[in-house]
């Protein structure tokens, strides 16, 4: 029993059935073949597995009978291949259509591997088989390795892959990730949960009142809450690396925002370092003096202690993450510990002493009279607000360390969402306990206490029988709006409550020492800023920045030794203030942008809602300080200006990217409802330079009336077999464009492939631009060697001139004495590049081997490099593709080079003489108009030349002068030519002779049979009948060579009228000698021709 191989037996066996994955298994057995018979069943099918597990790859059904015919089946060592054994595109085998599906040929299935960024840490990036390979015909002989056909065929790489995948996973092993609780959730709760909590909210109470600072604490968690859910939508918007603000700023609106941010962010964070360790310092000499154990003097013990805190922090950071992430857990039990600790305080019966400082337990006049506010002199809902809202910060501790988290995505938006509300709640728990528990003035005297026959104040306190109306005149010490340590005071065991002061200041001064290097070194591997790119090294399995946290340290002890924080800490609030305006504008932008790559998976988020985040932020920002805004303001502005002079070349598909797009395609469906006006035209060139870099004197002859003005489109095409132009055209395509960015040339780079170049062209002529942004004029360089070119080529030329005619394009050639093409020369300075390399790198392994041997091989290197005469390089100066410096004359044709620069070059006064012979529409004059608006083109007038009649020279010059007057074109000098139509003189009329000499047909000295074959054989000469009928035009073209030798010689530049050359009337040799004759020893010729449609007006 065996399976049958014919292709036919695989075919489906019931018509219209459109699963075509079917096995049916056939017994070719004469002996075996009645058993079969014998069943009357149909023959049954069954689906291969979906499954990629081998055990499940030949999963066949069978009817009663026919299982010793699988069983065979699978025993036949011939038929049942293993992976191993067969090839990757062989499609007449057995295995083949018992392969799961995506893995019997080229066409790879969906897999995460293809959508990897190259040196993804997630995984290995695999490049799934192009285009190219799928569509085009297989290769006959192709080898593929035994066990890698799966490999192979799935798109998943080569063999060798599999190393380099395993390597990576194991050092990804290795490194230490959090998850959403001890990444996210603890950070952010002990970041937000500061030292306000303990010291600061009672006083907030106090100032406004339970309903007041409760709409205090709901306002600062609403900023944090949209930022949070802004923060979110952008996290999960594709994978997050290490970075977390910075890196969400400037994946999403560019290097531009996201340099400026994440400098000052990462700043603000080694700032808080030393603004969090001085607050627990404050509270150790706080202590020391209740104690009388001074050191020196408050101001140096706390320099003192704050230095010792910070270098034991950075031990605790420099460690290791999972370390730094222990003692985060062990702060946080504390600080649960002290706020639980307050809480059951409240509950606790008062005692007098308690009571005399203002705390009678939960008491409803209590809570009524501190419901309404009371400010004191100078406060106010705002700078309350302001005092409270640091404390509501914190938020972004988790994404901060987003590069360790294990899922970023899911972590960053539950465990920041999360904090957020927890805080909240205790927030608000407090507030409304101490505001409930405690009065607001208190003497702390056990002896204030009502006697009967008192008179009452009416107060709180005074119901319960203590009376504190002195405060009124006189300051007291405790109370909600004096005794900053009230919730020392109410706490079941006071000391628990300094413990969590100490955990909110060091919990939130080691998140901040472990962001502020996290998020630099995100920013210095992004080498935006050039001079900081020593500190993107990072160090172990978790890529830890220790110079980073060098640099913190640094800072960190800088302001605690010399800097006033109570200055610096409005900077700081605001610098992390500007951080969420730019997070929820990001999701704001985003959105607005309506980019397909915009799909967050968190979908709790509105556009118009963050971006009133982004403006509230903002606003808050000046209810803090103003003037500190206004420094935030210009750091961020000035860091955004120096970031976008630099260019960083990074591409992160910002939103920015994706609002250009927006912008620009709506423009230019916007500009396609507007009729074409004359007063707006412009010229918009299809200049056909091929590479850009090949003709660069005619690009910027082109560049240099299109820049800020028109559309300007660096044409190539590639003539031969398709499948090879198309790729040499692909491979080229960005580089090309990269150079005319590079050389700061505002043109775009169009390619296409064609059968011959008329058939590119007349493709470009066609489908090039978009809208009312097409092109409207053709710039071609002139063919300077037509003598010696093929047939083919002429035909070409010419034809394309004629294309462009019939398309009702103008035309402009450019003519320099010493051509375009400068390749040859770019290939010399490639070659001289390569050796110059490998020079280097000779060099640089000689020096290496210096290194590694003693005195005697460093003689011996230098011996060796003496024979290869090896010198020391000299620095290069600033060069571009178009200019090369110092090379002998016999490697290349200098002048080339030379006037290949001229148009870049500012223009000496001199004159641009237009010889405007035709009316074209005026395209002839406005060029040269626009090029003495120029730079350096400026100081160059214009002098014009036209035909006239020698008897009115004088009437047409002033008719002239009033139609350039009109058209508002300012001119030097009007010349009226009026012997144009005169014949040459004898010496020019036989060079032009002589130059048609090898191209006429001479059919006339010829009998008429010889005649007419030669015609047959030679369409393409020049006919006596043609020259003759055209001899005039002949003459004009000499005739006009002659008049500008005589008054343009000296010209800087000739605008000239291109003669026209009638289809079917003048043939292309011809038509050339023309042009040759016209533009002969002269300066640079720019022959125009425009489309005969206006483009001049002198209408309003």
């Amino acid at each position: 029993m065996s399976l049958n191989n014919s292709s036919n037996v695989f075919l489906d066996s019931v018509p219209g059935n459109s699963n075509r994955f079917q096995v049916n298994v056939i017994n070719e057995s004469h002996e075996s073949s009645a058993a079969v018979d014998n069943n009357t069943d149909p023959p049954h099918y069954e689906e291969t597995s979906f499954g990629d597990e081998t055990q499940n790859r030949f999963r066949i059904s069978f009817r009663p009978g026919n299982q010793e015919c699988y069983d065979n089946f699978l025993q036949n060592g011939e038929t049942a291949k293993t992976d191993a054994s067969f090839h990757a595109y062989d499609s007449h085998t057995n295995t083949y259509y018992l392969q799961t599906f995506g893995h019997n040929t080229v066409d790879a299935v969906p897999k995460i591997e293809y959508y990897r960024n190259t040196g993804s840490i997630s995984g290995p990036k695999v490049n799934r088989p192009s285009l190219l390979e799928i569509h085009e015909q297989l290769a006959k002989n192709v080898a593929v390795a035994p066990g890698s056909a799966d490999r192979v065929a799935n798109g998943d790489g080569m063999p060798g892959d599999e190393e380099a995948e395993n390597k990576e996973g194991e050092d990804k092993a290795g490194a230490v990730k959090f998850g959403w609780v001890k990444g996210v959730l603890v950070r952010c709760m002990l970041n937000i949960w500061g030292v306000m909590l303990f010291i600061r909210l009672s006083w907030i109470v106090g100032e406004a009142g339970i309903g007041l600072g409760v709409l205090i604490i709901l306002l600062s968690t609403m900023v944090t809450s949209i930022t949070g859910l802004s923060t979110s939508a952008i996290a999960t918007n594709g994978f997050v690396r290490g970075g977390g603000a910075y890196y969400l700023i400037s994946r999403s609106l560019g290097p531009e925002f996201g340099g400026s941010i994440g400098l000052i962010f990462a700043f603000a964070n080694a700032v808080a370092v030393a603004m969090y360790v001085v607050g627990f310092a404050e509270t150790v000499v706080d202590l020391l003096k209740e104690s009388n154990s001074m050191m020196v003097d408050p101001t140096n013990d706390i320099r003192i202690i704050g230095s010792i805190t910070v270098v034991i922090l950075l031990g605790i950071s420099v460690a290791g993450m999972e370390w730094e992430a222990k003692a985060q857990v062990i702060l946080l039990v504390i600080l649960l510990i002290a706020i639980a600790n307050f809480f059951i305080g409240t509950v606790i019966p008062s005692n007098n002493e308690k009571k005399s400082r203002g705390f009678f337990n939960y008491q409803a006049s209590i809570f009524a009279e501190n419901f309404g506010p009371r400010f004191t002199k100078g406060e106010g809902f705002f700078s309350v607000f302001a005092i409270f809202f640091p404390a509501a910060t914190g938020i972004l501790a988790g994404a901060n360390i987003s590069g360790d988290l294990e899922d970023p995505q899911d972590a960053i938006p539950r465990g920041t969402m999360l904090a957020i509300f927890i805080t909240t709640v205790a927030y608000i728990g407090v507030a409304i306990c101490v505001g409930a528990c405690v009065v607001r003035d208190a003497t702390g005297s056990m002896n204030d206490t009502i006697i009967s026959g008192m008179n009452c104040n009416g107060s709180a306190a005074c119901g319960l029988g203590y009376d504190f109306s002195r405060c009124r005149h006189e300051p007291c010490q405790y109370g909600l709006m004096n005794n900053f340590q009230v919730m020392s005071m109410v706490s079941g065991f006071g000391p628990l409550i300094t413990a969590g002061i100490f955990s909110a200041t060091l919990s939130s001064a080691l998140a901040s020492l472990v962001s502020a290097p996290k998020v630099f070194q995100a920013l210095c591997k992004d080498n935006i800023y050039k001079a900081l790119q020593f500190f993107a090294k990072g160090y172990g399995k978790n890529n830890e920045p220790l110079r980073g946290y060098i640099l913190t340290f640094v800072i960190a002890m800088a302001f605690i030794l010399i800097a006033e924080l109570n200055t610096i800490a409005p900077i700081i609030s605001n610098f992390f203030l500007a951080s969420y305006a730019l997070i929820n504008f990001s999701c704001f932008h985003a959105s607005y942008a309506k980019s397909p790559g915009w799909r967050p998976a968190y979908g709790i988020y509105n556009m118009w809602v963050s971006l009133f985040g982004a403006i509230l932020c903002c606003a808050v920002m000046f209810v803090i300080n103003w003037w500190a805004a206004v420094i935030t303001y210009v750091i961020e502005f000035f860091l955004y200006i120096y970031v976008t002079y630099k260019k960083p070349d990074v591409n992160w598909g910002s939103s920015t990217q994706a609002l250009s797009y927006v912008s620009a395609l709506d423009n230019a469906l916007e500009l396609t409802t507007v009729e074409d006006h004359v007063k707006n035209f412009r010229p918009q060139c299809i200049v056909l330079t091929g590479g850009p870099m090949t003709r660069p004197a005619l690009l910027d002859i082109t560049h240099a009336f299109t820049k800020n003005s028109g559309l300007c489109i660096c044409c190539e095409v590639f003539v031969g077999p398709r499948k090879l132009c198309v790729k040499e055209m692909n491979s080229g395509m960005a580089k090309k464009q990269a150079w005319l960015i590079k050389n700061k040339i505002k043109a775009f780079y169009a390619a296409v492939a064609a059968d011959c170049f008329r058939d590119g062209v007349r493709s470009l002529l066609q489908a090039s631009g978009l809208g009312r942004m097409k092109p409207n004029t053709l710039v071609i360089g002139y063919k300077k060697n037509w003598r010696k070119a093929p047939l083919t080529e002429i035909e070409n030329y010419v034809g394309i001139i004629h294309d462009a005619f019939d398309f009702e394009i103008g035309v402009v050639i450019v003519r320099i004495s010493q051509g375009f093409d400068i390749s040859q020369v770019l290939q010399v300075q490639d070659e001289l590049e390569k050796l110059e390399q490998e020079r280097l790198a000779l060099e640089a392994t000689i020096k290496d081997n210096e290194c590694e041997e003693g005195s005697g091989g460093i003689r011996g290197l230098f011996k060796k490099a003496s024979k290869l005469n090896i010198t020391k390089p000299t620095p290069k100066k600033d060069s571009s593709m178009n200019t090369i410096q110092s090379m002998h004359v016999g490697e290349f044709n200098q002048k080339l080079v030379e006037a290949s620069t001229q148009f870049k070059k500012k223009q000496g006064k001199g004159t641009i003489d237009v010889w405007w012979l035709f009316d074209d529409g005026g395209l002839t004059l406005l060029i040269p108009y626009i090029l003495t608006l120029r730079k350096k083109w400026k100081d160059c007038k214009l002098r014009i030349y036209v035909g006239g009649k020698i008897n009115r020279i004088e009437e047409e010059k002033i008719a002239m002068a009033s139609l350039l007057s009109k058209f508002r074109i300012k001119f030097a000098d009007i010349h009226i030519i009026g012997d144009i139509n005169i014949k040459p003189n004898k010496e020019s009329w036989k060079v032009f002779e002589e130059m048609i000499e090898p191209y006429r047909l001479h059919e006339s000295c010829k009998d008429l049979t010889t005649a007419e074959k030669l015609k047959r054989e030679t369409p393409w000469k020049i006919t006596d009948a043609e020259l003759e009928a055209v001899k005039e035009k002949s003459y004009r073209q000499v005739r006009l060579n002659e008049l500008l030798q005589e008054h343009s010689r000296a010209a800087n530049l000739i605008v000239l009228s291109l003669p026209v050359a009638r289809k079917g009337s003048i043939s292309d040799w011809l038509y050339m000698a023309w042009l040759e004759i016209l533009t002969k020893n002269l300066p640079p010729v720019l022959l125009v021709r425009g489309n005969h449609k206006n483009v001049l007006t002198f209408y309003s």
